[in-house]
């Protein structure tokens, strides 16, 4: 910002933004998720996955699984844009898939290395008895 130089009121700024800074001001704005704004994961069970919109954006960050029997399901991909990544995102998604495996009385491989490494780190024994290794 500048010091006006027409102002009656030297103290004043010029709050006029050009353009570019509002876009971009706009566009770091989708890409930070509220501090204290709590992660809602939702269950598509048609589409057999989880998810989680980021900012009320077009983004989600997303955990796909697949049934590969009755009571067998293959966790197999999670994705979380990179704009976001490194704010534990996917580990909210493997929880919720993991709770999902024990309410269902499911077994689940692990093909997902992050799942692999959420189980690993968090080794209740209630997850540890419906994976199949």
């Amino acid at each position: 910002m500048r010091l006006s130089s027409q102002s009656t009121q030297p103290w004043r700024t010029d709050t006029q933004l050009p353009q570019t800074a509002v876009v971009m001001a706009q566009a770091a704005q989708m890409n930070v998720l509220e501090l204290n704004a709590p992660l809602r994961v939702e269950h598509d069970k048609k589409r057999r996955q989880f998810s989680i919109r980021l900012n009320g954006s077009h983004d989600r960050a997303v955990l796909l699984y697949e049934y590969v029997g009755k009571k067998t399901v293959d966790l197999q991909h999670t994705e979380v844009p990179e704009a976001y990544r490194g704010r534990e995102i996917a580990k909210h998604l493997a929880k919720a898939a993991m709770d999902f495996v024990v309410e269902e009385d499911l077994k689940a491989h692990l093909t997902c290395w992050y799942i692999q490494k959420y189980v690993k780190e968090n080794p209740h024994p209630q997850y540890l008895e419906h994976v199949l290794h």
